[in-house]
């Protein structure tokens, strides 16, 4: 019997997208190259070498707001923060979503206002609400306060609940359920790195489609994360949930 000939996801892609290596590997460490409905999660694991790819379409953020002081987008799932705020020349960047979250980033269009913002981000003086949907039933409201340790490697931040860790308040409140799953409206005094996720994991509804902290599921390609709305100096911006966001709702 004939040994099944195998070999690195990343060049497997190259090969087959007609991309470099170093490409086919970042696309990879992206999310958002698939085989069938399944997410290729190692750049560097093993796979036949008739394996097909399918990559998924990354889409451009939207302006739900602009002045001379202030620019909010909508940033869509699979782009850095960096990346979406790159299209914006001259605007600087107040805060960061993970790349799989999407909704609302705030970017400063002058040094008065982004020093005003940062004032008001490390006060706490800002109103952050998400959406999110995660595994098992959650019945009524929850304040999780669990400090959070954030470990990085490699450029590769990881965050855990430590009593060594910094304060970290997150509080949750149901939305719906369907199925065994829950749609839950976050309220975040804290912004530590990963701290939605990792709270929620801590009590036992990780969010799904998050491949660091949660469930992976086939009915999604994203972690089902969303920044809904955000309030500081006076402003009070909301980014629409994406199209597919409530794939369990039918």
């Amino acid at each position: 019997m004939q040994k099944e000939t195998k070999e690195k996801a990343y060049k497997l892609l190259a090969v087959q997208m007609g991309l470099s290596n170093s490409k086919a590997k970042e696309m990879i460490d992206r999310g958002v190259v698939y085989v069938g409905n399944k997410k290729v999660a190692i750049a560097r694991g093993e796979l036949p070498v008739d394996t097909k790819f399918r990559i998924l379409k990354l889409e451009k953020a939207e302006t739900i707001f602009e002045n001379d002081e202030v620019l909010a987008i909508n940033k869509p799932a699979f782009l850095t923060s960096d990346e979406a705020a790159a299209a914006y020349k001259g605007a600087r960047l107040l805060h960061r979503l993970d790349r799989e979250t999407s909704g609302v980033l705030l970017l400063s269009k002058n040094k008065s206002f982004h020093k005003r913002a940062e004032e008001a981000f490390k006060a706490r003086a800002v109103y952050k609400v998400y959406s999110c949907w995660v595994q098992g039933i959650v019945s009524e409201p929850v304040t999780i306060e669990k400090p959070i340790k954030t470990i990085k490697k490699n450029g590769v931040a990881f965050s855990k609940t430590d009593r060594r860790g910094k304060e970290a308040i997150t509080h949750i409140e149901p939305v719906m359920v369907v199925g065994g799953r829950t749609k839950l409206r976050v309220v975040i005094e804290t912004g530590r790195t990963h701290q939605i996720r990792v709270h929620l994991k801590s009590i036992g509804h990780p969010i799904i489609g998050d491949a660091q902290y949660g469930v992976l599921s086939a009915q999604t390609n994203r972690m089902l994360l969303h920044a809904l709305e955000l309030k500081l100096l006076g402003y009070d911006f909301r980014a629409r949930e994406p199209r597919g966001f409530d794939v369990f709702a039918g």
